[in-house]
């Protein structure tokens, strides 16, 4: 089910500005009942600004007359074709805390000399987390800092076994393919 923009902020319009039940804020809202009452008592949300779904295009104004009239009504979000449409976000950059950032090198350092054919930079990047450009420095001898330590990639969190031995077996099929 799909829930409004701003559920708690929904919630609080709602409680102000019409007479439906708790139980029909609260499905609406993706909120539990309880804290819809919260709300109206004002011991949740205190001083939240509630956001109008009628003037958002999520709830016509009929929608809830009809709702307030069957207190056993559900209230139907106004679905939106440009939205529905979208297609799913890719999956984001895995983000790296600024403890392990300085430790990347090492880590890519480390899967350049136990996997030097297996990998190519863009899976070593994809890994580490870094650059496809930082990986092949380090590889090229070129990286900026001269002296490197290699660190397992894993041991420093960086990246899973899971997703290594994945990595690997990916490039294994393929060579397998090739030479079949």
């Amino acid at each position: 089910m799909t829930l409004p923009l701003m559920p708690k902020a929904t919630a609080v319009w709602l409680i102000e500005n019409t007479v439906l039940t708790f139980t029909q804020i609260a499905e609406f809202c993706g909120l539990h009942e309880l804290e819809i009452q919260g709300i109206a008592d004002g011991d949740v949300a205190t001083g939240m600004q509630g956001y109008d779904p009628i003037d958002n295009n999520q709830l016509t104004k009929e929608e809830i007359l009809r709702c307030e009239n069957d207190s056993s009504a559900k209230l139907d979000l106004i679905s939106s074709k440009t939205i529905d449409n979208l297609p799913p976000r890719k999956k984001d950059t895995k983000y790296t805390p600024i403890s392990l950032r300085q430790e990347k090198p090492y880590a890519i350092l480390w899967l350049i000399k136990r996997y030097p054919a297996e990998l190519s930079s863009s899976q070593i990047a994809k890994l580490t987390g870094s650059t496809k450009n930082t990986v092949e420095a380090i590889r090229a001898g070129t990286y900026r800092e001269a002296i490197l330590e290699s660190k397992s990639p894993m041991d420093i969190g960086l990246c899973s076994y899971e997703e290594l031995e994945k990595s690997l077996n990916k490039t294994r099929k393929k060579t397998v393919n090739t030479e079949g």
